[in-house]
């Protein structure tokens, strides 16, 4: 099988994983920079370009689009989908993991449990916006930040106010979400493929940090997840449309809430916490799966 890897990184830890789990399975894999890739959209006839030739006809790609070149990168991914390549994350479904604010109606309509969340334009609805979601502290958040950038917590109204009042002075979009207390600065991280949770690890923010992120000095370990929030993650996953995954679940006092749905999620931290191979169980997903004009939602946009 031929398969391509888009990425802009091919030294990155993920990237590399990806390339030699697929080699070592005996398929020839190549990775293709993002941005590089032009398309030729024509009737009947669509390809895509890549540093002046005609890309080889793949089986499967493997998108791995950085949310900065979301736009373009799945418009490439689509492109991919309207040549009949199966593609591991279609390009519709990492748009909606990528849009917080749609993500999250689409975990609500599907009764998928979540922190308590108000998003808003005019800044006269502000107390009432931080009222509704239980009031102070709350954690206010850039629609298009990641990786914790844009994320911020406001421990007293005044003080969300003012911060909410900032971000729509800028105007920037934002939401605003109750602050999960008991989670202690814990959040688990499952990583879903084919609608099963593989592996699964507790990240914990570094002291004083209520971001749990591992670029921020958190630490890792394995975890053992119920029953609830292991159906959580395969239902979020699913309410999104990725085959591939990292859902991210707080321990509240009323079960499991999903902050994020990741179209893109590293391997490094997962595979170093676990011991597992998660590239390889990939590639048993896309050997099973992969299928010439495979995909779901094409046509729909």
């Amino acid at each position: 099988m031929r398969v391509g890897i888009l990425s802009r990184g091919p030294n990155l830890y993920s990237t590399r994983r990806l390339k030699e789990a697929g080699e070592a399975r005996g398929h020839t894999v190549d990775v293709i920079d993002t941005l590089h890739c032009y398309m030729d959209i024509t009737s009947s006839n669509p390809t895509v370009r890549y540093k002046g030739e005609e890309l080889p006809k793949y089986d499967t790609i493997i998108p791995r689009i950085g949310a900065s070149v979301t736009f373009y990168g799945t418009s490439v991914v689509r492109q991919f989908e309207m040549m009949g390549t199966f593609s591991v994350n279609e390009s519709v479904a990492i748009s909606r993991s990528r849009d917080k604010l749609r993500s999250l109606q689409l975990l609500s309509r599907k009764g998928i449990g979540l922190p308590r969340t108000g998003f808003a334009n005019k800044p006269d609805n502000i107390k009432d916006l931080i009222k509704n979601v239980g009031g102070a502290p709350v954690v206010v958040k850039l629609l298009e930040g990641t990786q914790g950038i844009g994320v911020v917590l406001a421990e007293t109204n005044k003080t969300a106010e003012a911060i909410i009042e900032a971000f729509m002075g800028l105007q920037t979009n934002i939401l605003v979400q109750e602050f999960i207390k008991e989670a202690g600065g814990a959040d688990i991280r499952c990583f879903v493929v084919g609608g099963k949770v593989i592996a699964a690890m507790k990240r914990q923010g570094a002291e004083g940090e209520f971001r749990s992120n591992l670029h921020r000095g958190g630490s890792a370990e394995v975890v053992r997840l119920t029953k609830d929030e292991r159906a959580t993650a395969v239902n979020a996953a699913k309410a999104m449309g990725l085959n591939v995954c990292g859902v991210d679940i707080l321990r509240s006092n009323r079960g499991p809430v999903v902050m994020e749905v990741n179209s893109s999620p590293g391997l490094e931290g997962i595979e170093t916490a676990t011991g597992k191979d998660v590239a390889a169980v990939i590639y048993e997903f896309i050997e099973k799966n992969s299928k010439p004009n495979k995909t779901k939602t094409r046509g729909k946009g």
